[in-house]
C-alpha cells in the first residue's frame, strides 16, 4: 500500500517525497493509521525501519497549520532528540509547522528563543522538559 492511501495530508505526502520515500515499511503501515484514527500507539521496531515517520507525518497531518504548541515527543537521550526533531523538520518542510529541540548539556539561550517565538512541536529529553517547564517557558 503507498503513503498516499494512507490518508496523509498532501504537505505531509510532500514530505515523504522529498526524503527519498517510496513506500511505508511495516511498522509505518501499522502505525500510521492509528495515530490519524487519534489513536495512542506503542511501537517497537528495530533501528532505520521508519519509526519516526511512522509517528511523525501522521502528527504533521492532523496539526495542519502554525499555531500553538500541540505536539510532544520525547526521547531519553539528547542525540536522539536531536535526530527525531531534524526528521520531524524534514518532514514538516512543507507546511508551516515549527519544531523545536529540548535537552540538556548545552545553554537555554536558543531553546528559549525558539519556544519565545513559537513551536508547533517539541522534541524533548525529560530533564530539560523539565527545566523548561518549571521555568514558565512550556505550559
Amino acid at each position: 500500500m503507498p503513503f498516499s492511501k494512507l490518508g496523509l495530508s498532501a504537505k505531509a505526502l510532500e514530505g515523504v517525497r522529498a526524503s527519498g520515500y517510496t513506500e511505508p515499511t511495516a511498522i509505518q503501515l501499522r502505525a500510521i493509521p492509528l495515530v490519524m484514527s487519534g489513536r495512542d500507539v506503542i511501537g517497537s521496531a528495530q533501528t532505520g525501519t521508519g519509526k519516526t515517520a511512522a509517528f511523525a507525518l501522521p502528527m504533521i497531518s492532523r496539526l495542519g497549520q502554525h499555531g500553538a504548541l500541540r505536539g510532544l515527543v520525547l526521547e531519553p537521550t539528547r542525540e536522539l532528540a536531536a535526530q527525531v526533531e531534524t526528521a520531524t523538520r524534514d518532514y514538516a518542510r512543507f507546511t508551516n509547522l515549527r519544531t523545536a529541540v529540548l535537552y540538556g548539556g548545552t545553554g537555554y539561550g536558543r531553546q528559549d528563543q525558539a519556544l519565545r517565538q513559537g513551536v508547533d512541536i517539541v522534541v524533548a529529553t525529560p530533564g530539560r522538559l523539565l527545566d523548561q517547564m518549571q521555568r514558565g517557558m512550556l505550559r
